[in-house]
C-alpha cells in the first residue's frame, strides 16, 4: 500500500490549484467558425481580414465577437505563449476599443458580449431586426445605430493584424524547424494546422 502521507502532500498542490477562480473564457456558437477548423487560428484570420478589409457590417460584428472570443483566450490557452506578450496586449486594447465603441456595459462578462455581436451579426445577415440583450449596452439606441453600421476600429484592426502576422510567424518556424522548441526536423505537430 502506497504511503497515504506523501499522496496527500503531492496532491495538495494539485487540490490548491483547482480552488482558484478560472479567468473569463468564450464558448463559440457552431457558426462562429468553419467546421472543423482550429477556434483560435479561424478567430485570428477571420476577424483580421474582417476588420482590414471592406467587409459587410454582419462580418465586422462577427470579428468583434471574435476578438471578445481572443481577449479572453489570451488568459488561458497555452498556445497564446507562443505569440508575442505584445498580441494579448494588443487585443486587450481592442477589446477596449469594440466594447467602448459600441456602449458595452462596464463589467458584462465575455461570453455576453460574443454573444450579442454573434446575435446582432446573425438578425443582420437573415435581415431580421437586432434583438438587444438587456443590460448589455448602455444606451440601446445609440448601440443599434452602431450595430448596423459598426464604426472603424483602429485597435482591432492592429491587434487583429498583429495576431495574423504572430500566427503566420509561428507557422513558418515550425515548417523551417527553428523558433521555440524547434529540432531542425521539419517541425511537425504543433498548436495549429
Amino acid at each position: 500500500m502506497p504511503n497515504k502521507p506523501l499522496m496527500l502532500a503531492l496532491l495538495l498542490p494539485l487540490a490548491a490549484c483547482a480552488t482558484g477562480e478560472l479567468p473569463p473564457s468564450v464558448r463559440l456558437p457552431p457558426d462562429a467558425i468553419p467546421v472543423a477548423a482550429d477556434p483560435m487560428r479561424s478567430a485570428i484570420l477571420g476577424s483580421a481580414f474582417a476588420l482590414n478589409n471592406p467587409s459587410a457590417p454582419s462580418a465586422k460584428l462577427r470579428a468583434a465577437a471574435l476578438v471578445e472570443f481572443m481577449a479572453a483566450d489570451t488568459r488561458w490557452d497555452i498556445r497564446w505563449s507562443e505569440y508575442s506578450p505584445l498580441t494579448g496586449l494588443a487585443l486587450d486594447a481592442a477589446r477596449q476599443e469594440i466594447r467602448q465603441s459600441f456602449g458595452v456595459a462596464a463589467g458584462a462578462s465575455p461570453q455576453a458580449v460574443a454573444d450579442g455581436f454573434f446575435g446582432a451579426a446573425r438578425a443582420l445577415e437573415r435581415g431580421n431586426d437586432i434583438f438587444l440583450p438587456p443590460g448589455l449596452f448602455t444606451e440601446p439606441s445609440a448601440s443599434l445605430a452602431q450595430l448596423t453600421t459598426p464604426p472603424v476600429l483602429p485597435a482591432a484592426r492592429n491587434a487583429t493584424a498583429l495576431a495574423e502576422r504572430e500566427l503566420y510567424r509561428i507557422e513558418s518556424e515550425r515548417r523551417s524547424g527553428g523558433g521555440p522548441g524547434g529540432g531542425g526536423g521539419g517541425g511537425g505537430g504543433g498548436a495549429h494546422p
